[in-house]
């Protein structure tokens, strides 16, 4: 298969970086660690303007494919970009996108796409399941109020977001049947907020606890308890943008353990000269060209609609969990004593790249549904 990105693709990978490098550089990232809302809002908003969203034209969206999705997180990925658009856009939008609920789109996606809203998925309960059967946050009536009790943790973004797009069942229901999904504001009487400091610290993340918490029956988003398959579509989406974000991280590694190997020298020639060295970036290149065809074949499949576009998706989000962190973790070993070091930017994609590592789906998880959908292929032949 041919992973040439087309000219369209090119421009968009090269608008985005120089954006990027200008708006984003890594003194602002270190800068974003200790903020509240843990992102420059300006910057945001004019990242949201450049049109990087793949939600239709008809609500303010640039239209854009999962190849093009991939193509800007592997740039959020170089940086790393500290911000919600993985919040807003892949994991609020893509419910959005995927519920079936045109007045829902209509009511939030113009805004999510303009940056005038920020948004995130809540989702991860205490099992840190990622099947339907880990949702437990009971959703209720009591009149024509939607009532919201239980607890969600892993939130990206929890703490600064507006809404709240927030996964949860019917009392008495199981399995997929029942979920449903509901939009909280963030300052919604009976949520609490408390922020969770994590490895990554330019990712930010929040529990929320959601005790007798009221909101309007027409904050429900798609059908009432028909919610299970937009989030597994959601997921799917999450899995290939973590995985292109893990390879950015990846790719960024390398470029600077190769920089590095270039200048430093050891017993009086370049470290690169060493062939321990070169062999270690010639393993760290195959993972990163082999981590680029598992993401973009997923992003095409998911595009084109085909057959083994979730098998991908999952072959994909588990080759990333391997490969960025042996990757990352090389490029320190290269790097040696001040690759440790807090002052030197390479801990900061090595973060970023065990921060996502577990979300949206460990190893473990993804190998097991490949197989899952192996066998379901082969049964169907």
């Amino acid at each position: 298969m041919d992973f040439d990105f087309t000219e369209d693709q090119v421009m968009l990978r090269n608008l985005v970086r120089e954006f990027l490098t200008e708006q984003a550089p890594v003194k602002q990232v270190r800068d974003m660690m200790d903020d509240a809302l843990g992102y420059d809002t300006t910057v945001y908003s004019q990242l949201m303007g450049l049109g990087v969203t793949p939600f239709p034209e008809l609500y303010g969206g640039g239209g854009l494919g999962m190849i093009e999705q991939a193509i800007i997180l592997e740039e959020m990925g170089r940086i790393p970009y500290p911000g919600p658009y993985f919040a807003s856009v892949i994991l609020a939008g893509s419910a959005l996108m995927h519920s079936g609920d045109d007045n829902a789109r209509a009511r939030y996606l113009p805004d999510i796409a303009n940056g005038d809203l920020t948004a995130t998925l809540a989702l991860i309960e205490d099992a840190v399941d990622w099947t339907p059967a880990g949702i437990g946050l009971a959703v209720t009536y009591d009149g024509g109020d939607l009532v919201l009790n239980g607890i969600k943790r892993f939130v990206p973004f929890g703490q600064s977001v507006d809404v709240v797009f927030v996964a949860g069942r019917a009392p008495g229901s199981s399995g997929a049947d029942g979920v449903s999904l509901v939009v909280v504001p963030r300052d919604a009487a009976g949520l609490t907020v408390e922020p969770t400091t994590m490895l990554d610290m330019t990712s930010k993340v929040a529990t929320l606890r959601f005790d007798n918490v009221h909101v309007p029956a027409e904050n429900l988003v798609g059908a009432e308890g028909g919610a299970a398959a937009a989030l597994e579509e959601t997921l799917r989406a999450a899995a290939i943008a973590a995985a292109a974000e893990m390879l950015g991280a990846s790719r960024k590694s390398l470029e600077m353990s190769n920089d590095y190997a270039k200048v430093r020298k050891q017993f009086g020639q370049f470290i690169g000269q060493f062939q321990a060295v070169k062999h270690k970036l010639a393993e760290m290149l195959e993972l990163v060209e082999n981590s680029h065809a598992a993401v973009y074949y997923a992003a095409w499949a998911v595009d084109a609609g085909a057959a083994d576009a979730a098998l991908a998706a999952s072959v994909a989000k588990a080759t990333l969990n391997e490969s960025s962190k042996r990757v990352c973790g090389e490029a320190i070993q290269v790097h040696g004593g001040i690759g440790y070091t807090w002052e030197y930017d390479l801990h900061l994609y090595w973060k970023r790249a065990k921060y996502l590592e577990p979300l949206y789906g460990d190893t473990s998880y993804h190998r097991e549904r490949v197989l899952e959908e192996s066998l379901a292929q082969h049964a169907a032949s």
